[in-house]
C-alpha cells in the first residue's frame, strides 16, 4: 500500500507568499497529480446543492483550458456535502452549513510523496449566507481558488489590500474587482489568469511511470486514518508554522502523521 501525505489547504480568501509580492511560482512542494501522459482529465465529485453547481462548473470549465490537464464532473461520493469523505484518486467537492468554523473554504491533499492521491474541497454557507460573501462574484472566487489547490497550486500573492493580479489563486477582498478595492481598475479575481497555466505547466512538465488520478469511475473511498478527520477538527491540523489563527489572518498548520506522511493546512480567516 503506498503511503500518503495529507496536505490540508484551508482557504477563505488567500494566500500563503510575501506580503506586498506576487509569486514567480505559486506551486507547493512540488505536489502534483502522478499520471502517464498529458493532458490527463481529474475527476471532480459533484456533492454540492444546486446553489453551488454553476460555481463548479464555472470552476472546472476555467481549469480545464489549461493545455496539461482536464476536468470532469462526476457524481459525488462523500456520503453529503457535511461528511464530504474523500475518494481514492479524484477530488470531492461540497457544501454545507459548517457552522462559525472561522474558515469560508477549504480543500485538502493527499501526497504519497510527491504525488497526490486524493483531495476534498468544501465551502462553508454559514458565511457565505452573510455579507460581504453572499455574492455570485465571492462564490467563484473561493471555488476557483480551492480547486486550483487540489492541483498542487499555491496562492500568487496574500495582500488583500492592494490590487487584484486578475487570478482567483490571489488574495483578495475585493473578488470582483474595479471600483470599491484598491483601485478602480484592478481586474477580477474570479478565474485562473496566465500565470495560474503557466504554473500547472512547470509542475506537470514530466510525466511519470504510473497514475494516482482516477482512470475509470467509480474510485475507491479513501481509507480511515492518515489524519482524515473532519473538516474542523483542527486536532488533525499540527503545530503552526507561520500567521497566526485569528479573524482576517492567515495561518499555516503542519502535522507530521510519522513515516513520511505530513498534514499541512492552510487557514485563511473571515473577517
Amino acid at each position: 500500500m503506498k503511503r500518503t501525505a495529507l496536505l490540508s489547504a484551508f482557504l477563505v480568501v488567500g494566500a500563503v507568499f510575501a506580503a506586498g509580492s506576487a509569486s514567480a511560482s505559486h506551486s507547493w512542494l512540488d505536489l502534483h497529480w502522478a499520471r502517464t501522459s498529458n493532458p490527463f482529465t481529474l475527476r471532480l465529485g459533484d456533492n454540492v446543492s444546486s446553489s453551488w453547481d454553476s460555481y463548479l462548473a464555472t470552476a472546472s470549465t476555467d481549469w480545464s483550458k489549461s493545455s496539461v490537464l482536464d476536468t470532469a464532473i462526476v457524481a459525488g461520493q462523500g456520503v453529503n456535502g457535511a461528511l464530504c469523505l474523500p475518494t481514492s484518486g479524484r477530488v470531492e467537492v461540497c457544501n454545507a452549513s459548517y457552522g462559525n468554523t472561522g474558515w469560508l473554504g477549504i480543500a485538502q491533499v493527499w501526497a504519497d510523496g510527491s504525488h497526490i492521491t486524493q483531495a476534498r474541497v468544501a465551502v462553508n454557507d454559514t458565511y457565505f449566507r452573510k455579507k460581504p460573501y453572499n455574492t455570485a462574484a465571492w462564490k467563484r472566487y473561493v471555488m476557483c481558488q480551492e480547486v486550483g489547490h487540489a492541483f498542487g497550486l499555491d496562492h500568487q500573492n496574500e495582500t488583500s489590500t492592494n490590487a487584484n493580479l486578475g487570478s482567483c489563486m490571489d488574495y483578495t477582498n475585493d473578488p470582483d474587482g474595479g471600483s470599491g478595492g484598491a483601485v478602480s481598475n484592478d481586474p477580477s479575481n474570479e478565474h485562473p489568469n496566465q500565470h495560474d497555466y503557466d504554473q500547472l505547466e512547470a509542475i506537470y512538465a514530466h510525466t511519470d511511470s504510473f497514475n494516482s488520478h482516477d482512470t475509470s469511475a467509480p474510485a475507491a473511498p479513501a481509507p480511515n486514518g492518515n489524519g482524515k478527520g473532519s473538516l474542523d477538527d483542527r486536532s488533525q491540523w499540527g503545530r503552526l508554522v507561520s500567521g497566526a489563527a485569528k479573524a482576517g489572518g492567515v495561518a499555516v498548520f503542519e502535522r507530521d502523521l510519522g513515516g513520511g506522511q505530513k498534514l499541512l493546512t492552510f487557514v485563511i480567516w473571515a473577517e
